[in-house]
């Protein structure tokens, strides 16, 4: 019972860290909260992850190395299964499969969301485990049929705990979808005043 993310992150060595920095105090209420939170996820955090487009992984290697990936597809290609499971259709890119190798050995994976312009992190640990191409109906609840891209396999992710983290230190950057949101209509605003602006010079030049 307790704040699962704290009890699967904050491990002795890490207690006696905080200890040393001055951040255990803090941190050691969530070790006598009466029951557990952040293990499943809420309607917030399932709305987080249905609004990105990206997200990074990390995995570790059967020789202990750590292995982060970026992983990328159209917004909500990771899909909410339910309030434990979040899944997502693995698409083809450098064959290099680290990801995929390591998880053949551990099956514990870290997971970063990132909203970048509003500056909130999510982050989840989880166990994944791979689905192949001929279990269609897991395949069909992952894939996204209008994204130009070839799956080779499927992720699914049972869920084992999340925190938010603050927003220091995160620096805010945009997708060039956000960026035209806010551009276009300046343009079309600005190319409405110049078309004003052009006939009214035409009509001084009649005159």
């Amino acid at each position: 019972m307790g704040h699962r993310f704290a009890e699967i992150a904050f491990t002795d060595t890490v207690k006696r860290m905080q200890e040393a920095m001055g951040s255990r105090q803090s941190y050691a209420r969530m070790d006598g909260i009466a029951e557990t939170v952040n293990g499943a996820l809420g309607p917030s955090e399932a709305a987080f992850i249905g609004a990105r487009d990206s997200f990074y992984m990390a995995t570790a290697s059967e020789t202990g190395w750590p292995y982060v990936q970026h992983r990328g597809g159209p917004t909500g290609f990771v899909r909410v299964l339910d309030e434990k499971t979040i899944g997502f259709a693995d698409f083809r890119g450098n064959r290099q499969y680290v990801s995929v190798g390591n998880l053949m050995k551990d099956d514990r994976v870290s997971l970063f969301f990132m909203d970048y312009p509003n500056k909130t992190r999510l982050k989840l640990l989880g166990r994944a485990k791979l689905v192949g191409l001929k279990d269609r109906e897991t395949l069909a609840r992952l894939e996204t049929p209008d994204y130009r891209a070839r799956t080779e396999r499927g992720f699914v992710i049972q869920v084992e705990a999340f925190d938010w983290n603050c927003s220091q230190h995160i620096t805010e950057r945009f997708t060039l979808a956000e960026i035209d949101a806010v551009v276009v209509p300046l343009r079309r605003r600005i190319a409405e005043l110049e078309a004003r602006l052009a006939s009214k010079e035409g009509l001084g030049t009649a005159s």
